[in-house]
């Protein structure tokens, strides 16, 4: 493998097409596209100044680095690209790129980051920014932290455990996720959605939960969250906590310590449909010390 170290590299596309590479210690100053077409490059404690880095390119390996700000959606129509000990200052990475990587990454400024991407794996991630993920596919993450609405926004395929999301409108229009041993608040989660399943979670929600086909939450807690399950279809909902109002909920069992308002007022949805349980003391062991409450 070539080695270029301690370079500082200008012009536009100024390592175009280069193959089996190994970048060290270098700048990459003005000049777009330095890495477009590339195959196999590793790089390693470098810079990244300017616009759209990695562009069709196949199997990069970048660590502690940076990009900057200037390196903008700099990595567009890529595919196997690992990235570690790294910070991403750039908005618009990733689009459309396959088979990504993020390990201990940081990403304080991620707006329309991770659009329209399959194959995602992040460990220790931190996230900044609005629409993270939009369209996304096939997505694992651990340890995981995001400050910015919209986010995962008609993805498919996700399973996020330990994680810190503060997400107004997470998980709108997505298909198959399960959340677990997370802290989720954020106003309209999940809605338009289909296969969501949160799992020991603390979710704080306003009117979360809405327009879902098939809702399964598993000792969950529920805080200042309500008018929830409006029009949810296959619920299996479980929480520890008072729930402060649920509304017109289609099918399904609701199972909560407490429930503060249950509104039916839409004649076109059966109230029989939907079991709801409210416990005195521990939903453990079902069916003991529990009561039905009373619909309206």
């Amino acid at each position: 493998m070539k080695k270029i170290e301690q370079q500082v590299l200008t012009g536009e596309r100024s390592l175009f097409a280069a193959q089996h590479l190994y970048v060290k210690n270098s700048v990459f100053e003005d000049g777009e596209s330095p890495l477009k077409e590339s195959r196999d490059i590793k790089v390693e404690e470098s810079i990244f100044k300017w616009k759209y880095p990695f562009w069709y390119s196949k199997k990069a390996d970048v660590n502690n680095s940076l990009l900057q700000d200037g390196a903008r959606a700099g990595i567009w129509y890529t595919d196997h690209i690992h990235i570690s000990n790294t910070t991403i200052e750039a908005p618009k990475t990733f689009r459309r790129s396959t088979d990504i990587v993020l390990d201990h990454v940081d990403l304080p400024n991620a707006s329309e980051t991770m659009w329209m991407c399959d194959g995602i794996a992040m460990n220790d991630v931190s996230v900044k920014g609005d629409y993270f993920a939009m369209n996304a596919a096939n997505i694992k993450a651990e340890d995981f932290r995001i400050v910015g609405n919209y986010s995962f926004d008609g993805c498919k395929n996700v399973e996020i455990a330990n994680a810190k999301m503060l997400s107004k409108d997470a998980f709108w229009n997505c298909d198959n996720v399960v959340v677990r041993d997370s802290f989720i608040t954020g106003e309209y989660i999940g809605w338009n959605s289909s296969n969501l399943t949160f799992i020991n979670c603390t979710i704080e929600s306003l009117q979360g939960f809405c327009y879902i086909d098939g809702l399964t939450l598993k000792n969950c807690r529920l805080l200042k969250t309500n008018l929830a399950f409006e029009y949810c279809k296959d619920i299996n909902v479980e929480v520890t906590t008072v729930i402060d109002s649920i509304k017109n909920p289609i099918s399904g069992t609701i199972k909560a310590k407490g429930i503060g308002e249950i509104i039916f007022d839409d004649p076109g949805v059966n109230p029989q449909d939907t079991g709801i349980i409210t416990f005195k003391e521990s939903p453990v062991k079902e069916n003991v010390n529990a009561e039905i409450a009373v619909t309206a």
